[in-house]
């Protein structure tokens, strides 16, 4: 047999063992004619009637967060930290006695930075100073003792308090998180009910439940606090205001019919 016909031969052979093995295997055959039978599904969130819902309280605040401290500037490090610690020491003896608990102080800043200036003659930075920052964060429990609170700090830091922020919350959300919650999940179901009777089907049962939450309590900056503590009156006005606790819910009810 002439060599180019053994190996048309052999090749021929080859092929067919292939693909026999390939028929004689427990898979499907990797050629097949039978249609395929996936089913490609388009349910999922498309399905049923999506509607959100939304609650709001209205909340008076019970604790008051204020940020404040101290800033001093010496020529020298030791000298700096002395001043800042003199007049922290009085700062937090002031609030202790107008009512913050000493766990409810706490260090939420601390630097030392070198202040420098440009030299002329020597062509370069020089150092001029040292510069202390020391602030906390007080939690105010006593509403109506707030504005005392913050007269007496700002006296006891003198030049060197800095009153950067006040904020406002409540001790414990969750009675007025429950209460938004009811309203919500009601606001969702009327709007549920209302477009399956327009649509004439039957309201089924929720399928999914989704929650998000937001709440905006006041804030008042340094600009604010700066102008009411150096204000010619008695006592420093602050007042927390009334706020809203909000909760949106996302709702999927099936349709029965």
């Amino acid at each position: 047999m002439p060599k180019k016909w053994l190996v048309i031969t052999v090749s021929l052979i080859s092929v067919l063992a292939i693909l026999g093995l390939a028929g004689c295997g427990q898979g499907t055959p990797a050629f097949s004619a039978t249609p395929s039978t996936i089913k490609v599904s388009l349910g999922g969130q498309q399905e049923g009637i999506w509607v959100s819902g939304s609650g709001k309280v209205a909340v008076v605040p019970d604790i008051a967060q204020l940020r404040l401290g101290i800033e001093a500037q010496e020529a020298s490090v030791a000298e700096a930290q002395s001043r800042a610690a003199q007049a922290m020491e009085a700062v937090v003896a002031a609030l202790k006695d107008g009512g913050v608990a000493p766990r409810d102080i706490k260090t939420s800043y601390f630097s030392i930075q070198r202040i420098t200036r440009w030299d002329e003659r020597k062509g370069q930075e020089v150092v001029i100073g040292y510069r202390v920052s020391n602030m906390v964060t007080a939690k105010m429990r006593e509403m109506d003792k707030l504005g005392a609170l913050i007269d007496a700090a700002a006296s006891a830091g003198g030049d060197l308090i800095r009153i950067d922020s006040i904020s406002f919350s409540v001790e414990d959300p969750s009675p007025y998180y429950q209460e938004a919650r009811k309203k919500a999940m009601a606001d969702a179901r009327a709007k549920a009910e209302e477009l399956a009777e327009l649509a004439g089907v039957t309201l089924g049962k929720p399928i999914y439940i989704s929650e998000s939450t937001y709440t905006s309590f006041p804030s008042y900056r340094e600009e604010f606090l700066v102008k009411a503590a150096g204000a010619p009156m008695p006592q420093t006005p602050i007042s927390p205001g009334e706020t809203e606790i909000s909760l949106s819910v996302q709702v999927a009810y099936a349709i029965a019919n």
